[in-house]
């Protein structure tokens, strides 16, 4: 299996959910999205490795 480095648009995606999803153990306040923020960081994940085990994305 060859692995890429993801896109900076890919990485950027996945920092963004992953700093939303951390924002309520900060303090900050933000709108209810209804999910929980375990599964917006797994999501972040899962757009990061889809970024690295496929080429073109």
């Amino acid at each position: 299996m060859r692995l890429s480095p993801p896109t900076t648009l890919v990485f950027i995606i996945s920092l963004a959910l992953a700093v939303f999803a951390i924002l309520p153990l900060l303090g900050v306040a933000v709108p209810h999205v209804g999910i929980s923020s375990f599964m917006i960081l797994i999501i972040a994940y899962a757009v990061l490795a889809a970024g690295v085990l496929f080429r073109k994305l």
